[in-house]
């Protein structure tokens, strides 16, 4: 056995490594019996493999994906799987960032994993987070995998998870994952594929499309096609019923099994008016089509493996594909047709959504300013993470498309861009519908308030028209503000929310006009958030907006709103008491709030450091008190989400009314500064091992510091106050 150099005692981080030099050349043997391991690159992963320190545990293990044969109910779907080969430990490293020494420990038999994997050849894993944790146990440590776990997690669960038939979504992506496994057939023989589109053609309506231009003024009948362009015909701008029909002849064709769909929601189309991949025959060049066939083959082939080969393939075919004639977008909705749950589209609705609403830039350094395959990559890469977080939005390629068609957004669209010839580059979704949102639904986002209080404050709403939620720090005033406006509008519709925050440099010109420098380098009069939401509110009158704006009392909100202070009055939202603006854009111009404009404030009430509100605010608005809500509502959501036992719920609650109460009485303070539920209600996703650690965290961190400002001229008494919380525990 060899022994750990005094090089280093290890970086605390584990290393997964691959062992295969391409094909079936693997490398694991010879690597085990000279005790080394050896980058296969010569550029790639150097970093990495330089910042391995001796002492660092290490494993081979070979990526791959699997479908039949699994321990558990894949219903089908493809699994991705990591054999753990060897282990051991690192005992030098050259720093060539090619080759190691390792004290190897060969395993019986290679261990599989499931789920949380990785494809590239080199994979740092730093423990503490739950995933980690688990895979390093059970690699190391001989630890079982938790698959359900695993599978119930959000990124898995909609595939994999514990849910009746009638719970699952996305059962689209089945039939279309299979009708691309038929298709790769005809990619070196696309005559029979031709003709049988011919012949569907002729007994369904929708596909006189199909009808080639040639150099001589001519049409004819296409002799050629790509596999996009073929699912293309149940995918375009036609009704669900005709669909329903060419997906059904296009199936019995190429002896797809699965069920047709039933429903297309959420899944991009083609534009009418652009229904191929490719051009006419007058404007393509002679391999266009072959390049499409190549990226589609690429694409399964990528979908079904995890190594670096599979994907610097796909990537090069992607970039030869994207630039030819009439591609554009439309090639990153043919990959999400193909494979959805391994590829994103970036049709423009689905590109709005991921820019504006989730806040991830997509890279535009391919051609006509759209993505290379490095920049598609690295968006999908972004979002394959960001899918695993508990709270994020979305957790899959068929949710976010599924989001995006449902997202409205305030702002205006991206522009549709022109292709070569003029002709339209922008795919299509079908018209979003209205997803209805209610106090039901606040009560089942959790909220601790009872129905009747959550209807007393939507009613206060619809009549003063603005509202503010006051109450002590914690008690979920912002939380709660979004969800109210949701409830008033009768749906969840972020196009019609705008969520700012009063501060206190905010001024009116921030906030309703003011003069901005432009880039010519003169000033432009430029329309503040509030400005903006009155012209949405007034164009789509029939509509409720809402503008939610957090610390209303930060800043100073009779100087940030001017002359909109009185128009705030509910008899004065209408024309006939329109005002002018100190800064108008032209001399007849008059300015009033719509009837169909609404404001909640929230308001801290324990903020020392904020002086009174302005009387003339306060006559404008209804305020609503919030107190801390523990109880049955709080114990059980809490239960039910973190599985933290009663007991220890029950003695929790009793320590923070204890504390409450405490702070009640106490007259330098009063029932404003109590503590709120949301210092004890665990944010979704947080792992709680042991409930009883996690609250005297939660004491010492947030609760103590709170108390500590409270009492900040006897901080012995906010000490024995901290101490006290967590006492016996």
């Amino acid at each position: 056995m060899m022994s750990v150099t005094s090089e280093s005692a290890g970086s605390g981080a584990y290393w997964f490594v691959g062992a295969s030099y391409g094909g079936t050349d693997d490398q694991t043997s010879r690597f085990l019996a000279e005790g080394i391991w050896q980058n296969k690159f010569q550029e790639k992963n150097v970093d990495l493999v330089k910042s391995i320190k001796a002492g660092d545990r290490i494993a081979i293990k070979s990526t791959y994906t699997r479908k039949h044969g699994l321990p558990f109910d894949n219903r089908g779907h493809v699994v991705s799987v990591m054999a753990i080969k060897a282990t051991g430990t690192v005992t030098h490293n050259s720093g060539d960032g090619q080759n190691l020494k390792v004290d190897w420990l060969p395993l019986d038999s290679q261990r599989e994993w499931y789920f949380y994997t990785y494809r590239n050849t080199v994979w740092r894993v730093l423990p503490g987070d739950w995933m980690a944790d688990a895979l390093i146990a059970f690699t190391f440590d001989n630890e079982p995998q938790d698959i359900d776990r695993f599978r119930n997690e959000p990124y898995w669960r909609e595939r994999f998870g514990d849910k009746t038939e009638g719970e699952q979504r996305f059962l689209w992506t089945g039939f279309y994952e299979a009708v691309a496994d038929k298709l790769l057939q005809y990619k070196l023989n696309r005559q029979p594929l031709v003709e049988g589109i011919h012949s569907i053609a002729s007994r369904v309506d929708g596909l006189t499309y199909l009808q080639d231009h040639f150099d001589d003024g001519t049409t004819g009948a296409l002799g050629d096609i790509c596999p996009f362009t073929a699912m293309g015909i149940f995918n375009r701008g036609i009704t669900d019923a005709n669909r329903k029909a060419i997906a059904a002849e296009l199936a019995t064709f190429l002896g797809v099994e699965e069920p047709v769909p039933q429903s297309f929601e959420g899944i991009p189309v083609l534009n009418n008016q652009k229904s191929w991949f490719f051009g006419f025959h007058k404007h393509r060049g002679d391999d266009d089509i072959d390049a499409l066939w190549e990226v589609f083959a690429k694409t399964i082939e990528f979908a079904g493996s995890d190594d670096d080969e599979t994907r610097s393939s796909f990537a090069a075919a992607y970039n030869d594909a994207v630039h030819r004639f009439q591609v554009g977008w439309n090639l990153t909705m043919g990959l999400y047709w193909i494979r959805p749950w391994n590829f994103p589209t970036l049709e423009g609705q689905s590109r709005r959504y991921i820019t504006k609403k989730l806040g991830i830039t997509i890279g535009l350094s391919g051609p006509k300013n759209r993505c290379s395959a490095d920049d598609y990559l690295s968006v999908m890469d972004t979002l394959e993470t960001r899918f695993k977080e508990e709270n994020y939005p979305v957790h899959s390629f068929p949710e976010l498309s599924l989001a995006a068609w449902l997202y409205k957004d305030a702002v205006p669209k991206l522009p549709i861009e022109p292709i070569d010839g003029g002709e339209d580059d922008e795919t299509v979704k079908d018209p979003s519908p209205i997803v209805s949102y209610s106090v039901d639904s606040i009560l089942a986002d959790g909220c601790f308030l009872d129905r009747t209080k959550l209807k007393e404050m939507l009613e206060r709403l619809r009549t003063k028209r603005n509202l503010i939620l006051q109450g002590p720090p914690g008690t979920g005033k912002t939380w709660l503000a979004k969800r109210l406006a949701f409830a008033l509008m009768g749906e969840r519709n972020d196009g019609r929310v705008r969520v700012l925050q009063f501060h206190p440099n905010l001024s009116y010109e921030d906030f309703i006009r003011g003069w901005r420098p432009s880039g010519d380098g003169k000033l432009a009069l430029v329309d503040g958030p509030f400005m903006e939401m009155i012209q949405a509110a007034s164009k789509e009158p029939s509509a409720r907006h809402v503008v939610v704006i957090e610390e209303i009392n930060r800043g100073n909100p009779a100087q940030i709103f001017g002359e909109m202070l009185t128009l705030l009055e509910v008899d004065k939202r209408t024309p006939d008491e329109a005002l002018e603006l100190c800064y108008p854009r032209n001399q007849d111009e008059r300015i009033f709030i719509p009837d169909n404009l609404y404001v909640i404030g929230t308001m801290n009430i324990a903020d020392r450091s904020i002086a009174l509100v302005d009387l003339a605010l306060r006559r404008r608005f209804a305020f609503i008190d919030l107190e801390p809500t523990l109880g049955d509502p709080w114990h059980d959501w809490v239960h039910r989400k973190w599985g933290i036992a009663s007991a220890v719920l029950w003695d929790i609650e009793r320590r923070i009314n204890d504390l409450n109460n405490e702070i009640s009485l106490d007259t330098s303070l009063g029932p404003q500064f109590r503590v709120g539920h949301s210092y004890v209600t665990p944010p979704l996703g947080t792992v709680i091992s042991d409930p009883r650690e996690w609250f005297v965290q939660v004491a010492k961190t947030e609760i103590g510091p709170l108390l500590a400002e409270y009492w900040f001229d006897d901080l012995d008494k906010a000490r024995k106050a901290t101490e006290k919380l967590i006492e016996g525990l």
